[in-house]
């Protein structure tokens, strides 16, 4: 188990190094840059110097744009990188690092809560809809699957707000908490519950459909195979076949759709929160990549990096809890 842990931390070292070098290449070959919307927002009419230009350009590490330049630069940020330094964001002035950390919490408490309601509502509907082939319950849920698939974020959160937040007032709008107001204890949670409600209701609506249609998939196919036909002949009860020995066999797959969650918990809706204006990393990041952010985009997507290497390492590990088939050297 050891020599398998530490020959896949090795192999995640060569990712995020690949990965570092895609992403660095990547946003230094973007048509814009901060830099740019500064000269054009500082000109207001009047003409700015070169040297100003120039000087802005090389206080951000963007001055040298010839082959080992560029090269020169993926060395230092990588530098930095390792150092935990993933510089100074444009965008909000503060270190990068200091940006995400300030808004991770809100980004990973309604992930964290949606998705915990994504498996428990999901995994239930999947299993009952795959026992019950043809029937009532499994058109039912094939039609929540097709909406939960088909609904665009942005368009059911407006529905939601519309509805809910503007017509009968039973929610607030957007925002996080009541502005104006301090709260502490009970009275702060339930506030912050009733401001998160309809961007969870989003998050788990359109969450549920994959996962309930990808559970009905596994059980159906775990149900036609042999060996639950032999222990249906033994003379085993419904409720011990499918709960007992499908089940688990069906667990299988879910794992390997664990290994996005990870990412998921820290890296925020974007659009979810964007409609409803959540302070979460998403929306953040969101609004760093549209004004050209450079050094923030860069360190928010290594994050992101590393969480997907660290999920799928756990992944793996999970497998041989699951299926004790697998063994890992």
């Amino acid at each position: 188990m050891l020599k398998y842990i530490l020959k896949r931390l090795g192999l995640a070292i060569l990712i995020l190094l690949g990965a570092s070098l895609i992403l660095y290449f990547l946003v230094r070959l973007m048509p814009v840059d901060f830099v740019t919307a500064q000269i054009a927002a500082m000109n207001q009419g009047n003409q700015i110097p070169q040297e100003t230009v120039d000087a802005m350009y090389k206080m951000y590490g963007l001055g040298d744009n010839s082959f080992m330049g560029i090269l020169s630069g993926y060395g230092n940020w990588l530098w930095s990188l390792c150092r935990l330094d993933l510089g100074t964001s444009f965008l909000y002035r503060e270190k990068v690092l200091d940006v995400i950390a300030d808004h991770m919490t809100v980004s990973f408490v309604i992930a964290f809560i949606a998705i915990i309601f994504e498996y428990l509502i999901a995994i239930p509907l999947g299993v009952t809809a795959a026992t019950h082939q043809y029937s009532i319950r499994d058109y039912v849920v094939t039609v929540i699957v097709m909406l939960g698939i088909s609904l665009p974020s942005f368009f059911f959160g407006r529905v939601l707000q519309s509805v809910f937040a503007q017509q009968l007032n039973w929610f607030p709008n957007n925002g996080i908490l009541t502005p104006g107001v301090t709260m502490s204890g009970f009275d702060f949670l339930v506030d912050y519950l009733w401001h998160i409600f309809l961007p969870l209701l989003v998050m788990v609506f359109l969450s549920i459909g994959g996962t309930m249609r990808y559970m009905r998939t596994n059980m159906l196919e775990v149900l036609n195979s042999d060996y639950i036909r032999t222990a249906r002949a033994k003379g085993l009860s419904e409720k011990k076949v499918i709960y007992k020995h499908a089940f688990r066999n069906t667990m299988i797959p879910i794992v390997t759709m664990l290994a996005g969650v990870l990412p998921t918990l820290f890296s925020g809706a974007m659009i979810t929160e964007q409609v409803f204006d959540l302070p979460g990393i998403g929306n953040i990041a969101l609004r760093a990549m549209m004004s050209a952010d450079i050094p923030f985009i860069m360190g928010y997507n290594m994050f992101l990096a590393m969480l997907g290497v660290i999920g799928v390492l756990l992944t793996d590990l999970m497998y041989a809890l699951v299926d004790p088939r697998v063994k890992l050297y």
